[in-house]
């Protein structure tokens, strides 16, 4: 095996670090952010959410498991969130070459390689994400072979469009109709939403659903300033007039609160991990979650027909909301977590519950 090429991390802050290169060779830029989970790349690296973002992972040892097979199953690729990989690049400590796991059938270094994407190893990325949380998620360039290319905000643009499908797409042939805005649908929220005798009715972004039939209204995650995402807005504004349940996740959190009148800001280095703790409002219970988003809404501009449903008990942050007369509700952390934990799955049964309602079932 050849010596892997040098690779250099540059962040806007000035801090240089030096690697060594495990993926596809070509100089990138993007948002440099960190994630603490112990398993679940090849989730987190086709998570829609992580769009225009160098992605570090905390973990030391990444690539033990190489990459699964792209099975097909209900139309969706059985072991992955979307059907590419998202990130801009992946940072981690130590790279293994060798893998072993019983749906593997590619290294880590192939997938990237396959997707284009650079890979970078040899990084202390305890010292780096030590960085991020102190100045807070900032930009970055991954540079080689003498190449180099400016610094991109991700967040400047519409990143929603970029990930959404472009055409209206049906999944299953079940009793209750849900209308699933595609903000960058992670593919594991399909899957829990078809096991409770679904059709999902999945159609793009800026999708104009006023004449479709349906029984419940799903807006789904996704990457990027969801001020950015005006027409969608627009058409959930005019959903809170109805009575049709809705149900939000992570990104649909945000453009909920926004249609509904509240605002959402910047976090500095956002929540990206499997073990947040968010504690249901007005009881002592709490659930252990996992998370993936940078943008958060202020639970001080709720109206006054709504109120938080989850706190994150790390600091205060707003994971949830729901409307005090209507069914709707929404959450900042993903219930459908592949790779876990599965805590709060059971809300996708309270939207189905909130629908039998709405139709009249006993």
């Amino acid at each position: 095996m050849n010596e892997p090429r040098k690779v250099k991390l540059l962040l806007e802050d000035g801090t240089e670090m030096t690697g060594k290169s495990f993926g596809y060779e070509k100089p990138v830029s993007g948002e440099v952010v960190f994630n603490t989970a112990m398993t679940g790349y090849p989730e987190s690296l086709t998570d829609p959410s992580y769009r225009g973002q160098i992605l570090v992972l905390t973990y030391p040892l990444v690539g033990n498991y190489g990459a699964p097979a792209e099975e097909t199953e209900n139309g969706l690729l059985k072991y992955f969130e979307s059907d590419r990989i998202h990130i801009s690049a992946l940072v981690v400590s130590d790279y293994s070459f060798q893998y072993s796991h019983w749906n593997a059938v590619n290294s880590l270094s192939h997938w990237l390689k396959k997707h284009r994407v650079p890979g970078i190893f040899g990084i202390d990325t305890r010292a780096l994400t030590k960085i991020l949380r102190e100045k807070g998620t900032m930009l970055g360039k991954v540079l080689m072979n003498g190449d180099t290319v400016d610094f991109y905000d991700p967040n400047r643009e519409n990143l929603v469009e970029q990930v959404s499908i472009r055409e209206k797409k049906v999944y299953g042939n079940g009793k209750y109709r849900i209308l699933l805005i595609d903000c960058g649908v992670k593919y594991n929220i399909i899957r829990y939403l078809l096991q409770l005798d679904t059709t999902i009715i999945r159609v793009p972004w800026n999708y104009d659903y006023s004449k479709e039939e349906y029984h419940g209204l799903f807006i789904s995650n996704g990457p990027g300033d969801p001020k950015q995402c005006g027409t969608i807005i627009e058409h959930i504004g005019r959903s809170l007039k109805e009575d049709k349940p809705i149900f939000g996740i992570c990104l649909g959190n945000q453009l909920l609160a926004l249609a509904a009148g509240a605002d959402t800001y910047k976090l500095k280095y956002g929540h990206r991990s499997h073990n947040q703790p968010v504690r249901l409002v007005n009881t002592p219970r709490a659930y252990i979650t996992s998370q993936n988003h940078g943008f958060a809404v202020n639970n001080e501009t709720l109206p006054s027909e709504w109120e938080p449903l989850f706190i994150n008990v790390n600091d205060e942050t707003n994971e949830g909301m729901k409307h005090r007369s209507k069914p709707f509700f929404s959450t900042q952390f993903h219930p459908e977590a592949s790779g876990g934990p599965t805590d709060t799955a059971f809300l996708f049964s309270e939207f189905i519950r909130n629908i039998q309602e709405y139709i009249g079932e006993e």
